[in-house]
């Protein structure tokens, strides 16, 4: 990122005052049963994706769905180079992509659970077929916890069926950029949870399972404010599928999601 680019990012408090002012749920912050993982593929050069980054927002003001948005590279060329965009998230939605049989990939798309994908910016629509995922058995079936103490994030993972990789997803809590050229151009746009590191950190095998990381992997990292925990079956070596179990934790007094 350029110093060109640093000069359009607000501070991260000023996005925190703008959760506070569109009034978050207060059980927000209480634990609370995840009904499913919204993958957000966005941009800032993309002229659609602003009510998709809004949507997000909503599901994460809801607190009930671990909401994450993947900012890609491939629309950098419009004019604007995403400035939370990097090439691995665009290598994640091409790697859905593959497990979906699609030819290609589009913004602003969601991807639910791993296993189904819809236009991001259909708030109503995601929801729905969360919703239908759990009734037809495609929803988050093994339970999963994530908790900071002390100097630890601990992580605790349930029984279950089926073999899935443990993957963190770290991610910056809020931002706000304006964009001065590119679709977007004279736009601030408030993006959340965007993905900043992905990391697979161990298996599990269908039995109890525990892991524990730092606590610093949430304040040494440059933007990293929060992470996922997605415990996620693979297709293949490179492609991705299913999710069935998902939480996250957040650094400092928000506590966990």
């Amino acid at each position: 990122m350029t110093s060109a680019d640093r000069s359009f990012i607000r501070p991260v408090a000023l996005a925190f005052g703008l959760l506070a002012a569109a009034g978050a749920p207060a059980g927000a912050q209480e634990k609370q049963a995840v009904k499913g993982v919204v993958e957000l593929f966005t941009s800032q050069g993309c002229s659609s994706c602003p009510p998709a980054d809004a949507a997000l927002k909503s599901l994460v003001d809801e607190g009930d769905v671990v909401a994450l948005a993947y900012h890609v590279d491939y629309w950098n060329y419009l004019g604007w180079a995403d400035t939370l965009a990097s090439k691995e998230n665009t290598e994640r939605q091409y790697a859905y992509a593959r497990m979906l049989g699609r030819n290609g990939v589009y913004t602003p798309q969601a991807i639910l659970n791993g296993r189904d994908h819809l236009n991001g910016g259909n708030l109503q629509a995601i929801k729905t077929r969360l919703e239908t995922m759990k009734a037809e058995g495609k929803g988050l079936a093994v339970p999963v916890g994530a908790k900071i103490l002390g100097e630890e994030i601990q992580i605790t993972i349930g029984s279950g069926i089926g073999k899935a990789n443990v993957v963190v997803v770290y991610f910056d809590r809020a931002k706000i950029v304006k964009m001065e050229k590119g679709e977007n151009s004279g736009k601030e746009v408030p993006y959340w949870h965007a993905v900043r590191d992905i990391q697979t950190i161990g298996m599990w095998d269908g039995q109890p399972a525990s892991f524990t990381l730092p606590a610093t992997v949430l304040t040494e990292r440059p933007g990293n404010s929060g992470c996922a925990i997605l415990l996620q079956s693979m297709k293949d070596k490179e492609t991705p599928g299913a999710i069935i179990g998902a939480a996250a934790v957040l650094a400092g007094p928000q506590g966990k999601l």
